[in-house]
């Protein structure tokens, strides 16, 4: 049992960490669009059907919002998911 919690807490941390690298890449690129690029990414994997990847970016997403001092518009967002949707749906029927 000792065993199971002491993988799933590595586990955990390097989750974590893949976060905190993430953040900081996007951070470093471009500070005012990074929460932006990291929803970006979200709704593409989301759409791409890929729930793990899409989570990891809502997570990225969500860390920027929280250390991060640019303004967020949620109506930004809304664009970005509608853009990325007729993306999506372009490839699927071209």
């Amino acid at each position: 049992m000792l065993s199971r919690i002491s993988n799933w807490i590595a586990s955990r941390r390097t989750r974590r960490q893949f976060v905190c690298e993430d953040v900081q890449q996007l951070l470093q690129r471009d500070p005012v669009n990074a929460y932006y690029d990291a929803q970006r990414a979200a709704a593409r994997a989301r759409l791409a059907g890929e729930p793990i990847f899409a989570f990891h970016w809502a997570k990225v997403a969500a860390e920027i919002a929280r250390v991060s001092d640019a303004e967020m518009d949620f109506d930004v967002v809304r664009a970005i998911v509608d853009e990325e949707e007729r993306r999506a749906a372009q490839v699927d029927h071209p």
